[in-house]
């Protein structure tokens, strides 16, 4: 990755949802854009936190806190929230793109998930953009 990528250009190499690419990676984390639609799943990463920026459309985070509160966090273009480490929570969205930064390895359904996984949903530590 040695030149510039533009995340718009990349995310017309694609149309997967919630099946990220690989767009640079900085020290030990992974750059990821996705396309969403639809519902992800609940899940938690223990050890991470995970940042994400809306690119387009909107996203939405359903959080659920340790006492079992369920309050939900949406983000439009250019907002962006950290969910942090240890904290369950089911991304959907009515459509849209987003950028997550998180540690290289980190899968997208988290350290564990509640219920089946999506079919549309990839679980998976990210793709390499084509």
């Amino acid at each position: 990755m040695q030149q510039p990528v533009n995340v718009h250009d990349a995310l017309k190499t694609f149309d997967q949802i919630y099946s990220p690419r690989i767009v640079a990676r900085v020290n030990d984390y992974d750059v990821r854009i996705a396309h969403t639609r639809g519902e992800h799943v609940w899940h938690v990463h223990d050890d991470t936190d995970e940042f994400f920026l809306a690119l387009d459309g909107r996203f939405d985070i359903a959080i659920r806190d340790a006492d079992g509160t369920e309050r939900t966090v949406s983000l439009r273009q250019g907002d962006v929230f950290v969910v942090p480490k240890g904290t369950e929570h089911k991304p959907s969205s009515p459509g849209g793109a987003i950028l997550m930064f998180e540690p290289t390895g980190t899968v997208t359904t988290g350290d564990r998930h509640e219920g089946a996984i999506p079919s549309t949903v990839d679980s998976t530590a990210g793709h390499e953009l084509a």
